[in-house]
């Protein structure tokens, strides 16, 4: 089995990113999703414990269900199937508070199920597109939800003189 974690800090408040990250169907703004879809809810959320969602990612499809819900601060999932076959763990997302808004740790524990070889295609081949497709739906999550400055308010500019024929 292979540990693969990827973090960022998301410039929105913990509550919002747990939100935007535990609704999967928000994965689809990354290029890398082509589409999500809660097939049965959670006992006490939509996207709570025994929730099942089916992914449909470029490097495959992905039926998932939650096995721990705590809001905001992680949540957990375990992947019962996929094409292609993969063998998973865990899957965990934890957020905290920090400052410029809130850490994501993102890890999952899987492996390509292939005799002799399957570590080796893990390493080489899972690995990287796994990593980057999380950093992907991260990055949209910070896209989707980062705190942008207010501008600051308009000060009076002087005016030219005018030759009394300009309307007012």
């Amino acid at each position: 089995m292979e540990t693969m974690t990827v973090e960022r800090v998301i410039d929105a408040p913990i509550d919002e990113v747990f939100a935007w990250l535990t609704t999967t169907t928000n994965y689809t703004s990354s290029p890398l999703v082509l589409r999500c879809r809660l097939t049965r809810r959670g006992e006490a959320a939509p996207y709570g414990v025994g929730a099942v969602r089916n992914h449909l990612w470029l490097i495959g499809w992905f039926r998932e269900r939650i096995t721990h819900y705590d809001p905001p601060y992680a949540t957990e999932y375990v992947v019962e199937r996929s094409l292609p076959p993969s063998r998973h763990e865990l899957g965990r997302m934890t957020f905290t508070e920090v400052d410029g808004g809130t850490q994501v740790r993102w890890t999952t524990r899987a492996e390509v199920p292939v005799p002799l070889l399957g570590a080796l295609l893990t390493r080489l081949l899972a690995r990287p597109v796994i990593t980057r497709t999380f950093r992907n739906i991260l990055d949209a999550a910070n896209t989707a939800l980062a705190q942008h400055p207010q501008s600051e308010p308009s000060k009076p500019t002087a005016h030219a003189p005018t030759s009394g024929n300009e309307p007012r």
